[in-house]
C-alpha cells in the first residue's frame, strides 16, 4: 500500500490509514472506542507493537485520545476554521466584534492571561517595532481554550510608550479588542502581515497546549501596521495543528 505520493507505507501506517478512513466514513463516531491493540493485532496479523504504533499515529494527528485502561476513543472536537482576511477586516474589530466571531459560531475562553511590561524584549520584536534600546514593550500573554481543550497560546507585543494608561494594558481590552483600542489611540491598523511556519513544539508549548510532544504546532506571527507603515503590534501565536484549518479567501 502506498500514499498519495507513491511512497510505500509501513504496516502501522496502513492500519492507521484504514482506521482514519473508517472514522471519516462515520463507522466510528465521536466518543466511540476503536478496537484495542490486541484486537487490531489479530485483525491485521501484526505484532501488538505495530498496532500500538498505528493508534499513536491517530493520536498524533488529533483524531483519537488514548487513556491507560480505556483504549482509544474518537475525539469529538471539530477543528476551528480560521478565516484570515475576514477576521482582520476593519469592519470586524472596528464595529466592536471579536476577531474570533469571523471564524465560526463558537467563542473560545481565555483561561490564562498576563499583561506585563518587558524591559528586555526579544531583539526581533525591538527591530520590527523600531524601539530604541531604552524602550520597553507591553506583553499580553494568553491561552485560548475551545470546548474545554487548549487550542492556542499567544503573545502580543506593543510599544509601552504607545499603550501606557490605555485598556490594552488591562486584561479586558473592551469591545473590538486590541485593534479597536489602537484606533482609539489614533494608530489603527491599516495593514497586516502574517507569516506561517509548522514545526515540532517545545516541551513548554506541548505542556501548555496539552498535546503529544510529537504533534506539530502552527507558528503564526502577525504584524499590524498603521497608516504610516509603522508596526504597532506583533502577535506570535502557537496553535495546535490538529485544532485548526487555516482558511484564506480573497479576490484574484
Amino acid at each position: 500500500m502506498t500514499d498519495e505520493t507513491g511512497a510505500q507505507l509501513t504496516k502501522a501506517q496502513q492500519i492507521a490509514a484504514e482506521l482514519k478512513a473508517a472514522i471519516e466514513r462515520g463507522d466510528y463516531g465521536p466518543g466511540d472506542r476503536l478496537p484495542g491493540e490486541n484486537a487490531l493485532a489479530t485483525q491485521y496479523d501484526v505484532a501488538s507493537l505495530t498496532a500500538r504504533r498505528a493508534l499513536k499515529i491517530l493520536r498524533t494527528e488529533g483524531l483519537v485520545e488514548t487513556k491507560r485502561g480505556a483504549g482509544a476513543r474518537v475525539i469529538s472536537f471539530h477543528p476551528i476554521r480560521r478565516r484570515g482576511p475576514q477576521r482582520l477586516a476593519r469592519g470586524q474589530w472596528g464595529s466592536g466584534k471579536a476577531v474570533w466571531s469571523a471564524d465560526d459560531h463558537r467563542a473560545p475562553d481565555v483561561d490564562q492571561i498576563t499583561v506585563s511590561e518587558d524591559v528586555a524584549p526579544p531583539q526581533h520584536v525591538s527591530d520590527v517595532l523600531e524601539l530604541t534600546p531604552s524602550e520597553t514593550v507591553c506583553v499580553r500573554s494568553r491561552r485560548y481554550v475551545m470546548d474545554g481543550r487548549p487550542v492556542m497560546v499567544a503573545e502580543s507585543y506593543l510599544p509601552q510608550s504607545l499603550v501606557a494608561g490605555s485598556p490594552i494594558t488591562q486584561a479586558d481590552t473592551g469591545p473590538g479588542g486590541i485593534y479597536a483600542r489602537l484606533a482609539d489611540l489614533g494608530r489603527a491598523p491599516a495593514r497586516f502581515r502574517e507569516e506561517i511556519r509548522v514545526r515540532m513544539p517545545s516541551p513548554e508549548e506541548a505542556a501548555r497546549l496539552a498535546i503529544p510532544a510529537d504533534r506539530t504546532v502552527i507558528k503564526l506571527a502577525r504584524t499590524a501596521f498603521d497608516s504610516e507603515g509603522r508596526a504597532v503590534e506583533i502577535n506570535e501565536m502557537t496553535m495546535d495543528s490538529a485544532a485548526y484549518v487555516l482558511d484564506y479567501e480573497f479576490d484574484a
